[in-house]
């Protein structure tokens, strides 16, 4: 059967166009229940089954389900649980699903792929008996819900009138019926005047006798309904008001970012502003979560403020429990005084929150704090991530939840209550054991980890994969030169090799050749799109997350010594003083004749008894590298540091046996120039050819405010920072050298990588080319091109890169501006996420070394904040915070009465005649307090120089010690091309971690 739309639509210039759509009905959709004998049942065959029936105390006879949009939209952690049967997916529900949230889709989608659930999809829409026209007047919603309870009572009438025709063979058994499951009550009232059975999803979640616990899971939207006394927030804009307020420019919108370091502070980016907006104090914060996206109102100048220089964090324990007050507590009231009378320095623009455009839809990892009432039901959830508030969820399963970490999700935030309301989704495990604690860092900071789906890897190529006399024809055969590879100890994904040979005319030909792996992962396909979701490879302590499957990344596209691989080559021919004569791309075969270490390599270059082909071509590369870093560096291109060590963990029990500083030697450089120039040359080059839609990479030039606490701790110490230009400042760096103290121009340039921005990937049409330049390595265009197989973004280059040489044809997507400025945002949004797990997973192996162990270290101060001392152990490459004064900043005193005095002006900390200076030597006593469940910490005590009352008595059983820790993580690593510095180590054992960013 066929139906036939008409209506009119006016266009953007006035024009009046008349549309005619045809809709086609069909007479043989199927209705999926095996009690039907009529339908012809499809290919999916019958899933709504007789024997697999829901057990309901609100209807207790045999019924099928059907859900409206609301309930799948809201309450998706429930239908997510295996306790839901038999349930009628409309068409109609899963369009509106699909159009107000793809991520909500997508979950509910392999909800319905899990045949044994019996999630059936009836096509209502295209179905003779269940179609209805929308009728004059009516919004899209209306007839959407107008539909739904149509084909509810259709389903209902069917499937009664398939049983009544069979009622003598059913003599004496319960007739099945089909029940509407709605949140929306006017939807719920139409229902039952219609003789439609209906219920809201709490009424029927509560009514299922096999799973009691399955309310804890139900997202309450009704609180939104703010009681009207005492409100504690104010209140926030309408949509409408916040869209006629942006568009008259009264208020401004962006991402919502909390602070790490003060749980009543963060900004928000706005667009033509240089520096982020600043927020601060709980009502101005009002009810943001980070991530948000939010509506603000700039605050008149007079009240604009600058960040805080206080380190705050919220009470580590509450009481909270039934019947509780929403009464402000007197710590927000003392943390909200000092705060703003910690506000010094520049005045930042300042804003208040309005209005939440878009929350940020997703869940947090955390714990229970039980209620104070003996079975009380009402509970605090404390999130790992100490930028999120403290959630209030409703559960039963408080005694067995104790000591798990579980993962909650928030549901709304109403004014009257200091925290946000959610719900309990699942556990995750115990406290403390390691697998848990590694899957809450990498929900806590949005690592996809999933098993690849069977879609994904059906797009792999079929083993035993081998090269075809096409694929010969069709490349540069390289197999015959001496190409080598050198990488950390134990790496597996191996993306990159070089070679280096004489050519007749006295020049050398060098060569960068990296993984073709966009060979194996085509444009569109699913394992495209998921290697674009992940972005990136994710490193942790003993633990790697790949963008993609193990076959190609550890595999068919490592280019493992003595196999043949598929390569994209970047060939050079130079002269014995490093200057490019030309350039060419290509993609090839390779056969690496050796896979060594940066150690090996080393061995070999400064063995002179070895002359083989490799040693030679390893040498003029050693040679080449040091004459291609003198000139980066005197081009301006920044020597950052950071210390990395590194942990050796047991293979059984994921524990940290040893720690290892990197150790870094000239063929480390060595591999990094030859990277740096390949990158650097492909950006050129597809630029040069695309100039609308080349993936780049850029570092934008810090502010000089950044530089204000750099300046002033070298200052201090007698040295003269000039930040005027790239080259200035590098020079700078390079004065600070101190004889009697090996490691502090290391840690001054500790302090350089704070001043930086974060780099990133941005296309090439949406910004003016003055603004490509790469910051840190001086270059005034850079893209990423040598590591494909853990970086997304090389796949495009590659892809780019293929097309402009006719190796690969481009395709849509490919040129597309907008739609590649939009996958660069989650390609920066992952790198920096997956900097930040690896950050906690080494503070996560830090906290598990130092369990049992108290030791006294030598340290220096690498930051005076106005309530605290910021401390590096080199011999760890550990970081952490020896707090002053108490929040009450009138008196500053410690609980022992000791007064500690900041100044501003030189950010300096005085106690008596001692004053804390940048860079200052201390010792100070590590151990781990694990008192606080939730947040372990490794304590920071200052042992010399003693004052009386404050610092901690030396102890010869904790001078020294035996163990260690690492702590990368507490170091800011802006951008890979950051060059670390490794800081003085004795003699150690070689790490046998994966390759890391080069």
């Amino acid at each position: 059967m066929q139906t036939i739309r008409e209506f009119t639509r006016k266009t953007k210039r006035g024009n009046i166009l008349k549309i005619v759509r045809e809709h086609y009905l069909r007479i043989d959709l199927g209705c999926g229940s095996d009690i039907c004998h009529r339908c012809q049942q499809d290919e999916d065959g019958v899933q709504l089954m007789s024997d697999r029936m829901n057990r309901s105390t609100l209807f207790d006879f045999p019924h099928y389900v059907v859900l409206d949009t609301n309930v799948v939209l809201h309450q998706i952690d429930v239908l997510e649980e295996d306790a839901l049967r038999n349930v009628i997916v409309l068409s109609t529900v899963l369009q509106e699903v699909k159009h107000c949230s793809s991520v909500i889709y997508k979950r509910f989608h392999e909800v319905v792929q899990h045949k044994p659930r019996g999630f059936f999809v009836f096509v209502n829409e295209h179905h003779k008996d269940t179609y209805v026209e929308r009728q004059p007047g009516e919004s899209a919603n209306d007839r959407n819900d107008r539909a739904i309870r149509f084909a509810t009572s259709w389903y209902d009438g069917h499937i009664l009138d398939v049983q009544q025709s069979a009622v003598k063979k059913s003599k004496g058994k319960q007739l099945t019926r089909v029940v509407l499951i709605t949140d929306d009550i006017d939807n719920k009232e139409k229902a039952e005047k219609e003789g439609i059975l209906a219920a809201t999803a709490e009424e029927y979640i509560k009514s299922l006798v096999d799973y009691p616990m399955l309310i804890d899971k139900y997202a309450r939207k009704d609180i939104e309904k703010d009681r009207e006394t005492d409100p504690l927030f104010p209140m926030h804009l309408s949509m409408n008001e916040i869209i006629e307020g942006v568009r008259n420019q009264r208020l401004l919108q962006g991402a919502f970012q909390a602070s790490r370091e003060n749980y009543l502070e963060g900004s928000v980016n706005v667009e033509g502003y240089e520096n982020p907006i600043l927020i601060q104090g709980r009502d101005s914060l009002n009810r943001a979560v980070d991530g948000d996206l939010v509506a603000i109102e700039l605050l008149p100048e007079s009240k604009w403020s600058a960040p805080s220089e206080i380190v705050l964090e919220e009470a580590d324990t509450i009481d909270v429990g039934e019947g509780e007050t929403d009464e402000e507590p007197a710590e927000d009231v003392l943390a909200d005084a000092a705060l703003k009378a910690s506000a010094s320095g520049e005045k930042r623009p300042t804003a208040k929150v309005v209005g939440i455009i878009r929350r940020k839809r997703r869940q947090y990892c955390g714990i229970l704090q039980p209620a104070q009432l003996p079975g009380g039901t009402k509970h605090i959830f404390i999130p790992a991530d100490r930028k999120i508030p403290r959630v209030r969820i409703e559960t039963r399963q408080a005694d067995k939840l104790q000591n798990q970490r579980i993962i909650v999700a928030i549901d709304t935030w109403p004014r009257s209550s200091r925290y946000p309301h959610g719900h309990f989704v699942r556990a995750l495990g115990a406290l403390g054991d390691v697998e848990t604690e590694n899957e809450v860092i990498l929900l806590e900071h949005d690592v996809p980890h999933s098993k690849f789906s069977e879609e994904v890897l059906s797009f792999l190529p079929q083993m035993p994969w081998t090269i075809t006399p096409e694929d010969y024809a069709a490349r540069v055969d390289l197999r015959d030169l001496d190409i080598c590879s050198v990488d950390p100890p134990g790496c597996t994904d191996i993306d990159d090799a070089l070679h280096c040979r004489d050519l007749p005319n006295g020049n050398l030909e060098v060569g960068v050749h990296i993984a073709d792996v966009s060979h194996f992962i085509r444009p569109g396909n699913a394992l495209d799109k998921e290697a674009a979701s992940r972005g990136t490879t994710v490193y942790l302590v003993g633990k790697r997350i790949d963008m993609v499957p193990d076959l190609l990344s550890s595999n068919l596209c490592s280019l493992r010594g003595g196999v043949e691989r598929f390569a994209f080559s970047c060939i050079w021919e130079m002269d014995h003083e490093a200057n490019v004569i030309s350039k060419k791309f290509h993609k090839s075969v390779i056969k690496s004749k050796s896979a060594m270490t940066y150690e090996m390599a080393q061995i070999i270059i400064d063995d002179k008894t070895q002359n083989h082909n490799i040693a030679k071509s390893l040498r003029n590369l050693n040679k080449l590298a040091k004459i291609l870093k003198k000139r980066r560096m005197d081009n301006g291109a920044l020597v950052l540091a950071s210390p990395e060590i590194r942990f050796q963990v047991d293979s059984e029990t994921h524990e940290p046996l040893e720690v290892e500083a990197k150790q870094l030697r000239d063929t480390n450089s060595m591999v990094e120039e030859f990277m740096l120039l390949a990158n650097v040359t492909v950006a050129e080059h597809i630029a040069q050819e695309f100039p609308e839609c080349a993936m780049l990479r850029r570092h934008p030039r810090p502010p000089l405010s950044n530089f204000e606490p750099l300046i002033k701790a070298a200052r201090h110490q007698n040295f003269e920072i000039c930040c005027d230009s790239g080259l200035e400042f590098s020079k700078s760096l390079d004065t600070c050298v101190k004889p009697d103290n090996p490691y502090f121009n290391t840690m001054i340039r500790i302090l350089a990588t704070r001043c930086m921005m974060q780099a990133l990937y941005f296309i090439s049409g949406t910004l003016q080319k003055d603004q490509f330049e790469h910051y840190g390595l001086a270059a005034p265009i850079y893209t990423h091109f040598t590591s494909p197989i853990r970086r997304y973004s090389d796949i495009i280059v590659h892809r780019l890169l293929a097309a402009s040489i006719g190796a690969d044809s481009t395709y849509a997507a490919l040129l597309d501006k907008n739609a590649n400025a939009e996958l660069c945002h989650n390609l920066n949004y992952r790198h920096k996420m997956a900097q930040y797990a690896g950050r906690a997973s080494v503070a996560l192996n830090t906290h598990l070394f130092f369990k049992g162990k108290v030791q006294d270290e030598e340290g220096y101060i690498l930051f005076v904040r106005k309530n605290a001392l910021q401390i590096l152990i080199p011999k760890f490459g550990l970081e952490g915070t020896i707090y002053l004064n108490a929040l009450k900043d009138d008196q500053k005193k410690s609980n022992n009465g000791v007064v500690f005095t900041f100044n501003e002006e030189d950010y300096t900390q005085r106690c008596g005649d001692i004053i804390f200076h940048a860079f200052d030597p201390v010792t100070v006593r590590l151990s781990l307090d694990s008192s606080n469940i939730q947040h372990e910490k490794l304590v920071f005590q200052l042992v010399k120089p003693y004052i009386k009352g404050f610092s901690i008595e030396i102890d010869d059983n904790a001078a020294g010690g035996g163990g260690a820790a690492a702590s990368a993580a507490a170091i800011k690593s802006n951008d890979v091309e950051m060059t670390p510095i490794a800081p003085p180590q004795k003699k150690i054992k070689k790490s046998k971690q994966n390759k890391n960013n080069k």
